[in-house]
């Protein structure tokens, strides 16, 4: 992920790992990029195409899709009422592990990848092992009753304690958490212009 978050020039992780490689080396990978290296002389400004790839290539990485499953989110974005980028960035926000990391149950959206894919979390009671399930308003998100005492949730209560839930969130105590509401306005600013990404695949 330090390597993706310094191809972007964006932190792609909250990690403390990612955050401290980008405030090192803020620039590209590869000894070519590197300060006087001979790409960062010779710097080009990216085309409009150029600029809308990185975008996409940035939110792409940001939530661990890949290519067919991102343009499937477009296709349904398309179709869906309201502007097209918003319904883009709604999207990918309402995934099941994005929800799992925003309510603070994971420390990095591909930690909260794995544990969807593990069976530990319930949605409205039921099991949910698939990341890309898209959550609903009203719908509750919980750690299986079984599963609360496993080692990655040793110290949750204390990491909760300093997290920040986005307000189309609500806590539920250390274990569980609430959609009230779908993301809107600044909910669904991230690291990525999803109007550029729009204009991609529209061209």
């Amino acid at each position: 992920m330090g390597k993706m978050s310094r191809r972007e020039g964006v932190a792609l992780s909250a990690s403390g790992k990612v955050m401290k490689v980008m405030q090192r080396r803020a620039y590209a990978p590869g000894m070519h990029n590197a300060p006087g290296g001979q790409q960062n002389r010779r710097r080009r400004r990216l085309s409009v195409y150029g600029m809308q790839l990185r975008e996409k290539q940035k939110a792409k990485r940001l939530y661990g899709i890949m290519e067919r499953q991102f343009r499937n989110y477009f296709s349904k974005a398309t179709r869906m009422q309201g502007n097209t980028a918003e319904n883009l960035a709604r999207l990918l926000e309402t995934r099941l592990d994005n929800v799992v990391y925003r309510l603070g149950f994971a420390k990095t959206r591909p930690q909260a990848r794995q544990m969807v894919s593990h069976a530990l979390f319930t949605v409205n009671g039921k099991k949910v092992n698939i990341p890309s399930y898209q959550v609903r308003v009203d719908e509750v998100i919980a750690i299986r009753e079984n599963k609360q005492q496993k080692k990655v949730f040793e110290d949750l209560a204390e990491r909760l304690a300093h997290h920040t839930v986005p307000g189309w969130l609500s806590s539920d105590g250390p274990v569980a958490g609430k959609v009230v509401s779908l993301p809107e306005g600044e909910d669904l600013k991230e690291v990525y212009d999803p109007t550029l990404i729009v204009e991609f695949y529209s061209r």
